[in-house]
Order: structure tokens, then sequence, then C-alpha cells
């Protein structure tokens, strides 16, 4: 497994396309209400990224995917395609995903929002989602395992009597979008790669209300709960420092 360790400057070099992509999600914030469709919410994103960030959506044209970002609303676990149809309603919770290139170099991030006044029970997902997700980031360090990060999503996850997706990880990031190593969101801890410093990852633990099997719809992208149960995710570009983490992707509501 060839793993890329970023130097100083390149670290800060994905800080900046870090910071743009927050930006983008911060951007985005007022206008996800009930009645806009996520195709509206895609070009809004499309426009800020390209005509005021001077950047590139790193999503367009990736595998063949058509948008800037992924919409991925209630049952849908991830790699939602935003669409003219799909109107936001009252109590939805969403994940906007969004991968911005700048100089080179990539950000991505995620995260849930409620439109509108949403049932307790989708608020406490969405809430023990991003706890999970700092949980994960906490335990990095070097000489950490990578198994700490998924043993301490999926115990907070477990403890709270959710699930973990297992068929989709964090994954490395740098000049190419992804790259090695995966970061699974479940197992033991103590195994697998030991952390050091310069490696830079995602984090973007998937947990489901039901059980954690997912299935693909036709278009190829879009992955569903199987229970049609929902489903939440929150998403980071972490840094590993001489002494623990930098979250690169930092919006400024948080920490």
């Amino acid at each position: 497994m060839k793993i890329s360790i970023k130097t100083s400057q390149q670290i800060e070099k994905m800080r900046i396309a870090g910071k743009l992509a927050a930006e983008v999600l911060e951007m985005i914030s007022p206008y996800v209400l009930p009645g806009i469709s996520t195709s509206e919410l895609d070009r809004l994103c499309y426009e800020h990224i390209v005509n005021v960030q001077k950047a590139i959506p790193a999503n367009i044209g990736y595998n063949g995917f058509e948008k800037t970002i992924c919409s991925s609303i209630n049952q849908v676990i991830c790699h939602g395609i935003p669409s003219e149809k799909r109107i936001l309603k009252e109590g939805d919770i969403l994940n906007i995903d969004v991968t911005v290139i700048k100089d080179g170099w990539h950000g991505d991030t995620s995260k849930m929002f409620l439109v509108g006044k949403c049932a307790p029970h989708n608020q406490r997902l969405v809430k023990v989602t991003q706890e999970c997700l700092y949980r994960g980031i906490e335990v990095v360090k070097p000489g950490a395992h990578i198994s700490d990060i998924g043993n301490a999503i999926q115990e907070h996850a477990e403890k709270n009597y959710y699930s973990v997706v297992e068929d989709y990880c964090g994954h490395g990031i740098g000049t190419v979008y992804h790259e090695e190593p995966q970061i699974l969101h479940y197992g033991k801890p103590g195994k697998g790669l030991q952390l050091t410093e310069g490696m830079c990852f995602t984090i973007e633990p998937m947990i489901n209300q039901g059980s954690k099997y997912c299935k693909t719809l036709k278009d190829g992208w879009t992955v569903e709960t199987k229970d049609g149960r929902n489903s939440a995710q929150w998403e980071h570009t972490i840094a590993v420092t001489s002494d623990g983490y930098d979250v690169l992707t930092r919006r400024s509501d948080e920490f």
C-alpha cells in the first residue's frame, strides 16, 4: 500500500482547497429551505466555486458524474444526484457533499442540513452522526492505528442504537481525489496501518437508523438504505500533525 505523505507546504495548499470547500457549505446554508430543488442548490454551488472562488468542482466528470454536489436526502446514504424534480420538503434531512480543486489540490467535505422543522428522531440521527465524525477525528495522531478511527465511530453509533454503513469509507486525498489509505468507519482498535505525520485523508461516517445494508439504484450512483430508513453523513478532510490532527475543511461554526 503506497501512502502519499504531504510536506507542510503541500498541506498548506490543501488547507486552501479545504477552506474553499467549507465555504461552499456555509454559502449554501441559507438556501436549504422547503421548496427549493436540489438542482438549484447544485447550480448555486457551481457558480460560487467557478465564478467566486475561481476553482474547479471536482465531482463534475468524475467517473461520469455530471453534477457539482452530491445531494442525499432521507434514506439516501450517499451519491444522490441533484435533480429539478427533487424538491426539498419540510422535515427532510439532506447531506450536501462537495469537493473543490484549487491549484491541483482537493478539499472534500460534507454537512447535514435539517430542512424546516424536523422530527426529533431525525434531529437525533444527524446530531449523533456528527458526534461520530468528531469521535473518529479525536483519535487521529501519529502512532495511532487506522482502525482506531473506525472503532471510535462504531462504538458511539452502536451505543446510540444506530448502524454503520460498511460498504463505503473515507480515503486518502491530495492531488488525487481518492487514494490510499481507506478509512473504514468500523472495526477493532489497534489494527492495520499506523498513522504518521503528513498523511491526509477523509473521515466520513455514514450512520443508519436501521440496518447497515444498502442498495445502489439504477442510475448507478444513488445509494439508499435497504430497509428505507433514514441515514446521515458528515465529512472532513484531515491532516495528521506531529502531535495530533488538523481539520482542513473546518467551518466557522465548529470546534
